[in-house]
């Protein structure tokens, strides 16, 4: 299952407007205390690059994820084969079908009969 990617948050796109806002007043606004409209531009460009960073990173773990999957599906099915392959040159019942993880044949427990009641 995919990771959710981030879009445009609400901060992103009131950041946008109020910079729409800031620059139809004036293009090279400056309010003297470290904010400006080329300062407010560059931080919505550099939030806009850690998003896209950020999505790019959760594609590739998305794909690490699909790799990871395939490979443990492979050894799943290897397992079963590995068993299947024991139980066929010693049998279900032998040690060595116990020593690679089946359970015995004659260990296994019979199905207890149901009994009904008439009443």
């Amino acid at each position: 299952m995919p990771k959710t990617r981030k879009s445009a948050t609400r901060t992103m796109n009131d950041a946008s407007v109020r910079l729409a806002g800031i620059k139809s007043i004036d293009q090279k606004i400056d309010f003297q205390n470290g904010i400006s409209a080329s300062i407010y531009a560059n931080k919505i460009n550099e939030v806009e690059t850690a998003m896209e960073e950020y999505n790019t990173a959760l594609a590739m773990a998305d794909e690490k994820l699909n790799t990871f999957t395939a490979a443990e599906l492979e050894l799943r099915e290897m397992n079963e084969r590995v068993l299947i392959s024991v139980a066929a040159k010693y049998g279900k019942d032998s040690d060595e079908y116990e020593k690679a993880g089946g359970t015995r044949k004659s260990e296994r427990k019979r199905p207890a009969k149901k009994t009904t009641v008439k009443s």
